[in-house]
């Protein structure tokens, strides 16, 4: 029996340690093609390269993995456009995996996020996908405690396959004493980013500005990302890229004169 096909992305870059982390997992489960960033696209969102050249290589930052590896230009959306429509363009993938991310793509992360985001490109074109994060920022961050959860997420994505058009947000809390408690499937919770811009001066005397800020949670429920998350348990979110808000269609009818 042929081994499951999945192919691998991100959005820290093809050099970053998540996404290594992440292939050797895969490599357990199946066949594995990489097509990621070729530098840094963290916070790029759902954003594709119009009007500017797209560069695609083959790869040797994984080859002592002896994996397939290509290296692209462009963000983490292009890239999964470039797999399916391109390199693997006479193969279906049967899982797309993206990360591991480093930091958290928890709440409202998840929108402004290249790593989910070349998930829920998968999701687009009719690919099951999963998108993993990491809540360490920290520099020497430690992902030494969640590759067996990867795998267990990873196999059952593949034997009771993700929903349509569904792409799953998987975050890992921190690395601390306590062992990681086990997996909920959460809610996304209300939540944001409180953002302030402190104004400062370049060399030149010029003005600019860097962006600061604080993540507030407005939410007290216990069935949410970020609850799951503080108690040290694995979040799963299932995300839809149909961002219609259903329930405004009927009051918007009724009370709104055109």
């Amino acid at each position: 029996m042929a081994k499951p096909l999945i192919l691998v992305s991100n959005d820290d870059g093809i050099t970053a340690p998540g996404i290594r982390i992440l292939v050797e997992v895969a490599m357990k489960v199946g066949e594995v093609v990489v097509v990621a960033p070729d530098s840094p696209q963290s916070g790029m969102g759902h954003a594709i390269t119009i009007g500017n050249t797209l560069r695609l290589d083959k790869s040797i930052a994984l080859d002592d993995l002896d994996v397939e590896a290509y290296e692209c230009s462009g963000t983490p959306a292009d890239c999964v456009k470039l797999a399916k429509h391109h390199v693997l363009k006479d193969r279906r993938p049967d899982l797309v995996v993206s990360g591991i991310n480093h930091g958290s793509n928890s709440s409202i992360s998840v929108l402004y996020s290249g790593t989910m985001s070349a998930a829920i490109e998968a999701a687009i074109e009719g690919l099951p996908a999963i998108g993993f994060s990491l809540c360490d920022y920290g520099h020497g961050a430690d992902f030494s405690h969640i590759p067996e959860f990867v795998e267990q997420i990873i196999r059952q994505a593949i034997a009771h396959q993700i929903p349509q058009n569904i792409a799953l947000n998987v975050n890992f809390p921190k690395r601390s004493e306590e062992p990681i408690k086990g997996i909920k499937i959460c809610r996304q919770a209300q939540a944001k980013w409180q953002e302030e811009f402190d104004e400062r001066l370049d060399p030149h005397n010029r003005k600019y500005y860097w962006m600061t800020g604080s993540f507030m949670n407005y939410d007290k429920g216990e069935d949410t990302d970020e609850w799951a998350l503080v108690n040290n348990y694995v979040s799963i979110v299932p995300c839809q890229y149909d961002m219609t808000a259903h329930h405004a269609i009927g009051r918007l009818n009724n009370d709104w004169e055109f």
